[in-house]
């Protein structure tokens, strides 16, 4: 049995001015790997929604998944998911994102994990690149870019 895919999410929001960005850092068999994008004009629901199908997009069928976040809000996405399901009780807002990660959590078996930042932690790492992208994308709009390599390996995972 492989290891499963180590994923660290945050997210972060200005709710004043709107805007929202995210990052993830990945460890797989393949190396680690990181995304961080960013839009205006978006809720903080939103916001780690998309960074959720971000970091679980590409992850191929039936992969075991770790998913480490601070995020209180990210860690009860796949719980919200799941009770949704069970009373046919659809979120109101942000319908198109919660239906892409419903069907990523189907298609993953994903374990969410409540993480500390604690400084050089990939946890942090990934906090400190969401508060980057949330700040470009203040300025320059939504946009989603992968991490640069020479900046993941100073990303803490061990």
């Amino acid at each position: 049995m492989s290891a499963p895919i180590r994923i660290w999410l945050e997210i972060a929001h200005h709710a004043a001015f709107r805007v929202g960005g995210w990052a993830f850092v990945r460890a797989d068999a393949g190396g680690v790997s990181g995304a961080a994008g960013g839009e205006r004009q978006i809720d903080l629901e939103r916001a780690g929604l998309a960074g959720l199908l971000a970091a679980l997009r590409d992850v191929s069928a039936g992969a075991s998944v770790e998913l480490f976040t601070a995020s209180p809000d990210l860690l009860a996405v796949p719980r919200r998911i799941a009770a949704a399901e069970a009373s046919e009780d659809p979120p109101a807002a942000n319908l198109d994102l919660w239906a892409s990660v419903s069907t990523e959590l189907r298609r993953l078996k994903v374990t969410a994990r409540r993480a500390e930042r604690a400084p050089q932690s990939p946890t942090a790492f990934a906090a400190a690149w969401a508060d980057l992208a949330r700040d470009r994308a203040k300025d320059k709009g939504a946009f989603k870019a992968p991490i640069p390599k020479p900046n993941l390996a100073k990303a803490g995972v061990a």
